[in-house]
């Protein structure tokens, strides 16, 4: 658990981000936030969820730069974070919009163990967890929108993801440089329609959005 100055230090670094990124948060969802950044350095101390260990970088390096790309998922209603890890950007997507479903998938069971544990703590009741691997999932109701951040190449993700994506849906990777060999290498049947550059308060990096859908 974070001690009381890094939990001031931290609500202080999370309020400032999300007033950069000009998001309308209320108390409550700060509060979840805190909350689940609790849990992540409460259990990566243990599991190893992330390589980052320092609490206010994990509020620049994984809150905020997940809530640097928040925006352009406000128009989903079924989302699927593919790889979800830690739950980056899943677990912060289901606190800014509670009424989207959220389905997270990873492979490894201490991992989607600690997303049970978030989606209890924090009762997110739109938040869905799955163990194993995405290829092999099967969704009684396509998603409109699949996301992953540092998942994967983009020809994996599509592959391995592509068939849960609805027929107007959209797959999202959350990318640092702009991965040109990647997009290059595409299978057919798909493209790249929108490439975003955003910035991430207090993190010195560059970080892209794409958006690949069905050709």
């Amino acid at each position: 658990m974070l001690g009381l100055q890094e939990q001031v230090e931290c609500r202080k670094l999370l309020e400032e981000g999300v007033v950069a990124l000009q998001l309308n948060l209320d108390v409550e969802q700060c509060n979840k936030l805190m909350s689940y950044l609790n849990l992540l350095s409460k259990w990566n101390a243990v599991y190893n969820l992330t390589s980052v260990r320092n609490p206010r970088e994990m509020v620049k390096q994984h809150l905020l730069d997940s809530l640097s790309a928040v925006s352009v998922f406000n128009h989903a209603t079924n989302i699927l974070d593919v790889g979800s890890g830690g739950g980056l950007p899943g677990i912060v997507l289901a606190i800014v919009y509670p009424d989207i479903k959220v389905a997270l998938i990873d492979t490894v069971n201490k991992k989607t163990a600690f997303l049970k544990q978030v989606k209890a703590e924090l009762d997110l009741k739109n938040v869905t967890v799955h163990t194993g691997r995405v290829e092999q999932l099967t969704a009684v109701e396509l998603f409109d929108v699949i996301t992953s951040r540092a998942f994967s190449e983009l020809a994996n993700f599509v592959n391995w993801a592509g068939h849960l994506l609805a027929p107007e849906g959209s797959m999202i990777a959350l990318k640092g440089h702009l991965p040109e060999h990647e997009i290059e290498v595409l299978p057919a049947g798909w493209q790249i329609n929108k490439v975003q550059a955003v910035s991430v308060p207090g993190l010195d990096a560059q970080r892209h959005l794409l958006w690949l859908v069905r050709a």
